[in-house]
């Protein structure tokens, strides 16, 4: 994606709004105990901030894949994030693929709720050093 530096400000832009959305959303859905959908926007929140640091620093990945997989190598591996985020963003996939995907598997409220607070502060944190940058 070769985007101009005010094309890349507003995806970057968007995603952190879209993540901060998504996160919502996440927290709303707990009341209706849907803990595959709750554990599905909450990686969709992290993936969104994940995508607009990524861009904001150039690089573009094509995959879910990619995103963690370039997240490790330029943030994690660096010591710029610290690697407890980068296991939570991992567990959030691997959680949102199994209760996506599939088959008579319902993830509860035990397995996703603890996950709430930490993916807050992980998009707190990856926004903080979205605007040090």
């Amino acid at each position: 994606m070769s985007l101009s530096d005010e094309e890349r400000d507003a995806v970057v832009y968007y995603r952190i709004q879209k993540a901060k959305d998504t996160l919502n959303e996440a927290i709303g859905i707990t009341q209706l105990n849907y803990w595959n959908a709750v554990t599905n926007r909450l990686y969709y929140a992290c993936y969104y901030i994940t995508s607009a640091l990524l861009i904001k620093n150039g690089y573009n990945a094509q995959t879910h894949s990619g995103v963690i997989r370039l997240f490790g190598l330029h943030f994690v591996t660096t010591g710029i994030v610290a690697k407890e985020q980068s296991k939570l963003y991992s567990k959030l996939f691997e959680m949102r693929q199994t209760g996506d995907y599939d088959d008579l598997y319902n993830l509860t409220e035990e397995d996703v709720k603890p996950l709430i607070e930490p993916a807050k502060i992980y998009i707190q944190e990856i926004e903080s050093l979205i605007s040090t940058k």
